[in-house]
């Protein structure tokens, strides 16, 4: 939404008026296990539509990080290590990573506007008036 919000096109999957992926285009996943099968699947279409992949995950080693073009780790608690001795938050299942992405995507989009020159009115202007 704040990429759109900032003026670059972008589009989400599921949504009925996504168009196809290509080569030159970015493929954006996360999955902080890394073997979210729904996510998995994307990746391979998406690599097989010659986009690059980018994945964001907890887990260095998993099936995704394989998969992904470029991988950018989240150091923090997902349902791959949220019970036993891995556990290191009272926070349940993936709640530290995806409390960790809220605050990365936030700081991104700021860096983002910086370098586009995107002023927040032009942020703005943007956002939908169908609320």
């Amino acid at each position: 939404m704040r990429l759109y919000h900032l003026g670059l096109p972008v589009s989400v999957v599921g949504d009925m008026t996504t168009p196809p992926l290509g080569a030159g285009d970015v493929f954006l996943a996360s999955s902080g296990p890394g073997e979210t099968s729904t996510v998995l699947t994307l990746m391979r279409v998406a690599r097989e539509a010659d986009a690059t992949v980018l994945l964001l995950t907890a887990q260095a080693d998993s099936t995704a990080a394989k998969l992904a073009d470029l991988t950018l780790l989240i150091p923090a608690q997902t349902m791959a290590d949220d019970q036993g001795p891995e556990k290191t938050s009272v926070l349940p299942m993936g709640s530290v990573f995806e409390g960790a992405l809220f605050v990365l995507f936030e700081v991104m989009v700021l860096k983002l506007r910086d370098l586009t020159g995107v002023s927040p009115e032009a942020m703005r202007a943007r956002h939908t008036n169908m609320e």
